[in-house]
Formats: structure tokens, sequence, C-alpha cells
């Protein structure tokens, strides 16, 4: 009789070598899948990313109910806000000299005082702010502008595109002020004031629009 070598049994009844040939099929199967993963633009990372929280969403709008009452010595008026990096409407109140009627000048620097305020905790919280320089000046037409220009003690090709396009659909919402959805503005020098009109477009995408390239020769110059 002949004997032969018993053959040690492997534990759970795999045979001997199945596990190196697993692992080199899984080997196998993960250098297929890298180039998967690169060409769908996902990059591989050793380490956890952390994206953050997620963006919280603000209603750019004030509650019904939240706005003052107008007084008898008050008037309601609308401002442009920055919201969630475009111009949305917001109702106020404001008081006027005595005089009246109020003239258009009294007018524009009572809503630059709205617009330079910084927003009360009911606004804020709906998500507005304001882009108006706290020092920002605003004075009447000199001899051969416009009648309803404004002069601004800053250039407006020079203030944040935001800030020109609050003051712009601001001053162009004012019915004392003609409500021609534009407003006519200069600076201190003396360059021409131009027309800065409140279309769709600035107040959906206030940044795109410089100054410079915005303004359009007013009527008149």
């Amino acid at each position: 009789m002949t004997w032969l070598p018993r053959r040690t049994p492997t534990p759970s009844g795999r045979r001997p070598g199945s596990r190196p040939r697993a692992a080199a099929l899984a080997a196998v199967a993960l250098a297929a899948l890298v180039p998967a993963l690169a060409s769908c633009g996902i990059r591989g990372t050793s380490v956890p990313v952390d994206a953050g929280a997620a963006p919280s969403r603000v209603s750019c709008k004030v509650p019904a109910g939240s706005v003052a009452p107008a007084q008898p010595d008050s008037s309601p008026v609308t401002l442009y806000l920055v919201c969630s990096s475009t111009l949305a409407p917001v109702e106020r109140t404001v008081t006027y000299p005595k005089q009246r009627p109020a003239d258009r000048l009294q007018v524009a620097r009572a809503l630059l005082d709205e617009l330079q305020e910084q927003p009360g905790p009911v606004e804020e919280e709906a998500g507005f702010s304001t882009a108006v320089p706290e020092d920002l000046e605003v004075s009447g037409p000199r001899a051969g502008d416009p009648q309803e220009a404004l002069r601004l003690s800053v250039r407006p090709e020079d203030l944040p595109s935001f800030a020109l396009a609050q003051l712009a659909c601001t001053f162009g919402e004012s019915g004392v002020l003609g409500r021609t959805h534009a407003a006519v503005l200069g600076g201190p020098g003396d360059g021409d004031p131009q027309r800065y009109a409140c279309s769709a477009e600035v107040r959906t995408h206030p940044e795109s629009v410089p100054g410079t390239a915005w303004g359009s020769p007013a009527p008149g110059n």
C-alpha cells in the first residue's frame, strides 16, 4: 500500500491559494475603477472633505405688517436694498422737511439717508443689506445740467456697482422725483451727468453693470 501525504483542510472549506487569487481580482477591479472615476471628474482624496454647512436661504421680503404705518408728517417710500446678490424693494416711511411740497433735493437727501441706514432687525433677518457709503452726499444740479440731475460727492462710476444700482433704482422709483425708473447723476467734477436706468438686468445682476459702461447721456446735456 502506498501512503500519500494527508492534505490539511483550509478554513471555511477554501482551497489553498483562493485568498491570494481573490485579492488579485479585487486589485484588478480597483485599477479599472480609477480611470472611470477620473473620467467623471472625481478626484481621489486621502482625507475626508468637509464641504461646510448647506447655504442658508433668505426670503428677501419683509413680512407684511412689519412696516410702520405712515404718520401725518411722513410718507411711504420704496428703497432698493441688496439681498442675495440682487436688488429687492423694501417699503419704509420717511419724514420730509415741513416745507410742502418737498423739493427734489430734499427728497433725494431723505432717500439717501435711508439707503445709508443699516437695515433693522426684521430687514436683516430677511437678508437685506446696503452698499451705499455713509459719507456720500447729494446736491442739486449745476448751471447747464438737466433739471432732474443730482450731483453726488463721489463720481458715480467710482461708487461700488451695488451702491450705484441702489441709488438709480431708489431715486427712479420715487414719485416726487418723477418715477422715471432712472436717475440722472453726476459727480463733483465738471463731467456731464449721466442717465442710469433701473432695468431688470440692473436689479438682477447689479455687480455686472459698472458705472463707466452703464451710464448714457442725459437728455439736455
